[in-house]
């Protein structure tokens, strides 16, 4: 298993790397995942050249008033693969931050749903901007949320 520290990356290193290395060092646990996937729970599981795959094991913590995994909580899991699937398509000096994005929340989340999984795939990456499309699923691969993501890219 990996050990996970959380963080930032500094500006300077995170400019020497391309996307991809940058994600991939994400998901091997050479860099530190950012503050929110602590505070979550969640975890960069897989990087490709624009794929990227976050898992969370949902629990109580994550619970909205009616019994649920809160909503805000699936948009955050689909921001974060989206956007890091961008992310995975730029050479070094360039980054990327969320123009838009909108989610559909298809089945109701709870801690017995077991692990998820958000999957995000780039549609389309251009100089300035990048589109892509993510799924959560549960583990026996049911669809329970979906979205869609516009980023800006540019020098950085």
């Amino acid at each position: 298993m990996t050990t996970r520290t959380y963080g930032t990356v500094s500006e300077a290193r995170r400019r020497e790397m391309t996307g991809l290395e940058f994600v991939r060092g994400l998901a091997s646990g050479e860099l530190p995942l950012n503050t929110i996937a602590g505070t979550l729970g969640y975890d960069v599981a897989e990087a490709q050249r624009g794929r990227v795959l976050v898992t969370l094991l949902p629990t109580d913590a994550h619970l909205n008033p009616a019994g649920t995994v809160h909503g805000g909580l699936t948009a955050t899991l689909l921001d974060s693969c989206m956007g890091l699937a961008i992310q995975s398509m730029l050479d070094t000096e360039v980054s990327q931050t969320t123009l838009e994005f909108k989610i559909s929340l298809v089945r109701p989340i709870t801690p017995d749903t077991g692990e998820i999984r958000a999957e995000g795939k780039v549609l389309n990456c251009g100089r300035r901007i990048g589109t892509a499309e993510g799924t959560v699923v549960d583990r026996r691969g049911r669809l329970l949320a979906h979205g869609t993501t516009t980023c800006l890219i540019f020098p950085g």
